[in-house]
């Protein structure tokens, strides 16, 4: 790949050009007839360079040569021809690179470590007052100041202090340097990845650097200079370079009066946060030759004649940015196209690929992927005779792959995956490729295949081979038995099946990377694979590969999984495979007990053995695997308890033991295990209470399955405090009691939180079963996403709490199968994203809540077995609930889809009815007493009315009344005599 880095090479060579033509001529000549130099150096500089010498650590004695009275004739040292004076100090470190930026570890970094140099700078310096060159690149100054004193070097020109480790403020005292021509600080270290970083408080000092023609402040922190950097980089007016890449800067200034630098030749600003478009005083810049945008958050549509100017330019990067619109037609109108290098990876260009493309015939890089490019591949690609590197991956390209791409002699890097191929790919299409490097090709419709003959000998010799989706088989490809360079073999579904020969296992010491996962691959393999030492990955997984697991040795990331391995897992595992970081056997017939060496496995990160036949109990020797963040021993015939050396492991974050033979009560040690997100005990046989030390002490835990066992007591409230809980599953044990009405304060249920994983290694692929929908599901890439309480299948008793409809992200709600009353919450319906939900077999009772039509998510809904009661809704979701299966055995629900109608109407009639008949005794109550009171009034009016009118009928009528009284009297007395006279009688 290095031979691929064209736009770096540019740069190199026109640093070089810098260096020997502008920034220090003298130097150049001095270096190379410095040994010469016969006259004795000046004892003032002498004792300044061992001063100096003295303050620095040289473990590799590269300053051994430092003795003597002829400095110039030292390592390193240059001297003027003229005079005698010190005018260069070139330290170097030549150590061989294999990349030119990336961590070294191991030996490769003590090796590196053992040929800097590191220390103190001394002062003595200022004593060598010609001083024009100093280059202390390269070596491990472990985070030390740039030293102040340097700004007085007054005749310096050229000073390099890149990859040497310096950190903290830069001294705006180099601004006093005004002949320096070139500057580069940039501050990466090769040995730490988190090393402290230089920084500015602003950039004034630079504006008076009026010589410079070299800057590059790279990774250096400008974050606190973005408002300025520009203006003061527009002070210098003989600058040709300018690299900033990595600075934080934050402004891109929409205006600049005045473009000063008119030299300008290489622009590098990638990895910055300008989130805004390109500004227009940027396209006047036409002297422009390399220009590198990557990764800076720029976006806008780039018109069709806004490069115009750039005619001269040779290399352009504009990747991971948010560009759109036509960019290659501008370009292609140039009298004189000489771009060489073209990277537009990952933004939004879409449309045809033009014709136009064949314009670029300087063109040796062209880097199109990751953007929505559609159509074919133009048939002018064929005119681009020295491209070399040729990716249009992960676009929407579709069609063949036209045969002329095999007459680009000179390309060594071919990446077309991702893409909708369909036809075929045949030996013409390699015809003249032996350049060939890397090749990448799949297709997401499946509809490409290879046709080419068994005895195929390809030109090319590949390093890299990645085949993803097309048809491949059916038997391994023989051809590949030519490929004597390969390091990295991707066959990913093609269709291969068979044994793998014989001849491939010889080539396997110098491969670093396979992957032949998803054939049907079948037969034995040897018991013992060998790889070259630092070999990343080996992935046989899904095959039909058969017979004892065989040993890989110098892999870190093995998966043999979802094959047809059984017997023991070989003892010596942990001896035969100790610089492993991820073994993945799951899905096979292994059987017996967990071997013991697996303690020797010092770098293990990822262990997964679900889903096989292994028994006894869980192995015990855990503590020393310090790296250990993942066990999966799900799915196997494991008997006894947790061991306690478990959470001895410090980095443990995912423990999966379900669907085991495991008992017993929770151990204690557990609550040690503070950094698990994901504790899987379901489907054993585990007793006791749930303890509240779960949420106490494990505040890590983002997913808790506990369902299938014999947990008995109430649900603890403790586990309301856990922040980051989305998964909840309780289900099918003996627990009792409420429902916590704390629930509906999970944290992680009621706020949506981002996920953005970034796996430094193939990723462990967590998969967790869970009930959903009236079904077992498997969830795996999204589990992140899953949110879900499963209380069902207990012997939970009161009302559902109201606070559960604060859980506005939850998707799944069961609480099935308990002994639950009262009525659902009124307000439910504000779970809007619920999609199961499920509340059968309990004693709820009361009307469905009107809110419950505004959960437009929901897809399954199972009320059945109840006491509910009312019409059940007929309007938003509800209207594809047709099923009568979730609603019977409720009595009084009524309306479709039950067969039963709503009494309402009969009702309504009834209850009319009664009120008209209660109208009606109203209106008879009314005419009653009116009758009686109009009877009153005329009655006594009638008779009391005519006595008073009339004298005589008053005189008849009291008269009449008088005679009544005396005949009454006259007989009351007569009849009292009667009564008395018979008393005396009956005395005698």
């Amino acid at each position: 790949m290095a031979n691929m880095e064209i736009s770096s090479q540019h740069r190199l060579l026109l640093s070089f050009y810098l260096f020997s033509l502008f920034v220090y001529p003298e130097a150049v000549k001095v270096t190379y007839n410095s040994n010469n130099f016969s006259a004795g150096c000046i004892e003032i500089e002498i004792k300044a360079l061992l001063e100096f010498k003295q303050g620095l650590e040289d473990p590799s004695g590269r300053l051994s040569s430092w003795v003597g009275e002829n400095c110039c004739q030292w390592d390193g040292v240059g001297c003027s021809r003229q005079k005698g004076n010190v005018i260069q100090i070139d330290l170097r470190n030549s150590y061989n690179l294999t990349y030119p930026e990336y961590v070294m570890f191991g030996s490769e970094a003590e090796a590196y470590e053992r040929s800097s140099l590191s220390g103190k700078i001394s002062p003595s310096l200022l004593n060598l007052k010609y001083l024009s060159y100093l280059d202390l690149s390269k070596n491990n100054f472990q985070g030390i100041q740039i030293p102040s004193f340097f700004g007085s070097l007054r005749e310096l020109k050229y000073l390099n202090l890149s990859h040497a480790s310096f950190a903290g403020m830069i001294p705006p005292h180099l601004g006093n340097l005004s002949n320096l021509q070139y500057l580069d600080l940039f501050p990466y270290s090769y040995t730490n990845v988190d090393s402290k970083s230089l920084w500015v408080s602003d950039l004034n000092w630079l504006s008076r650097l009026s010589s410079l023609r070299y800057l590059n402040l790279g990774n250096a922190n400008l974050s606190l200079a973005s408002n300025n950097w520009l203006q003061a980089i527009n002070m210098l007016p003989s600058l040709l370079e300018l690299h900033l890449p990595g600075c934080d800067i934050r402004n891109l200034p929409k205006s600049l009066p005045n473009v000063n630098f008119t030299s300008l030749r290489v622009l590098d600003l990638n990895n910055n946060y300008f989130t805004s478009s390109l500004p227009p005083w940027f396209f006047n810049v036409s002297t422009l030759v390399d220009l590198n945008l990557a990764n800076s958050e720029i976006n806008g549509t780039i018109l069709n004649d806004a490069w115009r100017n750039f005619c001269n330019m040779q290399a352009l990067d504009l990747s991971f940015n948010g560009f759109s619109g036509e960019f290659l037609g501008s370009l292609s109108k140039c009298s004189n196209i000489s771009l060489k290098v073209l990277r537009l990876r990952y933004n939004s260009f879409s449309g045809h690929i033009p014709e136009s493309l064949g314009n670029f015939r300087s063109l040796r890089c062209l880097q199109l992927s990751g953007n929505s490019f559609l159509g074919p591949i133009p048939a002018s690609i064929e005119k681009l005779p020295f491209l070399e590197e040729l990716d249009l991956s992960s676009n929407k390209l579709s069609g063949a792959i036209p045969e002329s791409i095999g007459q680009l002699s000179a390309l060594s890097y071919l990446d077309l995956s991702m893409n909708s191929w369909e036809g075929t790919v045949s030996e013409i299409h390699f015809l003249k490729l032996k350049h060939l490097k890397c090749f990448s090709l799949s297709s997401v419709n499946q509809s490409l295949a290879f046709s080419v003959r068994n005895e195929w000998v390809p030109p090319f010799s590949l390093q890299v081979i990645f085949i993803k989706d097309c048809r491949v088989g059916p038997t391994f490809p023989a051809w590949l038995g030519t490929q004597k360079e390969l390091v990295s073999i991707t066959l990913i579904g093609v269709g291969i099946s068979g044994t793998i020969p014989g001849w491939f296992w010889k080539q396997s010491p110098k491969i670093r990377w396979l992957e032949l996962q998803n054939n049907q691959l079948s037969g034995m393999l040897p018991k013992s694979l060998n790889f070259s030492l630092g070999a990343i990955r080996v992935d046989l997984s899904s095959n039909l590969l058969k017979g004892t697991l065989p040993l890989c040795s110098n892999v870190q990331s093995v998966s043999f999984s979802n094959n047809k391995f059984s017997g023991l897992i070989p003892q010596t595992i942990g001896q035969e495979m100790s610089m492993s970081q991820i073994l993945e056997l799951s899905g096979n017939s292994l059987s017996g007990n967990i071997p013991s060496s697996l303690n020797k496995m010092k770098k293990l990160t990822t262990l997964d053995l679900s889903s096989n036949q292994l028994s006894g109990k869980i192995y015990t020797q855990w503590k020393g695997l310090d790296e250990l963040n993942t066990i999966d021993l799900s799915q196997n015939n494991l008997s006894g308890g947790i061991p306690s050396s478990m959470c001895s492991l410090p980095q443990l974050q995912v423990m999966k033991l379900s669907s085991n033979y495991l008992s017993g009560e929770l151990s204690l040690s557990l609550q040690y295990c503070t950094n698990l997100s994901t504790l899987d005990l379901g489907d054993n046989k585990f007793t006791g209470k749930i303890p509240d030390w779960i949420g106490d002490r494990l505040l890590s835990m983002s997913i808790l399955n506990l369902r299938d066992n014999m947990f008995n007591g109430s649900i603890p409230e403790a586990l309301c405090g856990l922040p980051g809980l989305h998964i909840l599953d309780l289900a099918h044990n003996n627990l009792s009691g409420p429902i916590p009405p704390c629930l509906g304060n999970l944290s992680g249920i009621t706020s949506f939180k981002p996920y953005f994983p970034v796996p430094s290694h193939p990723p462990y692929s967590e998969e967790i079963k869970l009930n959903v929908k009236g079904r077992q599901l498997e969830y795996t890439k999204i589990l992140y996403l899953v949110n879900i309480i499963d209380l069902s299948g207990n012997n939970l008793q009161g009302e559902i709490p109201d606070d559960i409809a604060y859980l506005t992200y939850l998707g799944t709600l069961n609480v099935s199968r308990n002994q639950l009353t009262g009525n659902i919450p009124e307000k439910i319906g504000n779970l809007k994203l619920l999609e199961s939900l499920d509340l059968s077999c309990n004693h709820l009772s009361g009307p469905l809540p009107p809110s419950m039509p505004s959960m437009t998510s929901l897809n399954y809904l199972n009320l059945s077995y109840n006491n509910l009661s009312g019409q059940i809704p007929s309007n938003n979701q509800f209207l594809t609930l047709v099923d009568p299966s979730i609603y019977e055995g409720n009595p009084g629900l009524c309306g479709p889809p039950l067969p039963t109608k709503c009494s309402m109407q009969n009702d309504e009639d009834e209850a009319h009815k009664k009120e008209n008949d209660k109208e009606e005794d109203g209106t008879e109550r009314i005419l009653f007493y009116s009758g009686m009171a109009v009877g009153f009034v005329v009655g006594f009016w009638g008779v009391c009315g005519s006595l008073m009118l009339k004298k005589s009928w008053r005189y008849a009528y009291f008269r009449f009344v008088d005679r009544q009284k005396d005949r009454m009297c006259v007989s009351m007395e007569v009849n009292m005599t009667r009564i008395r006279r018979n008393t005396l009688i009956n005395r005698r």
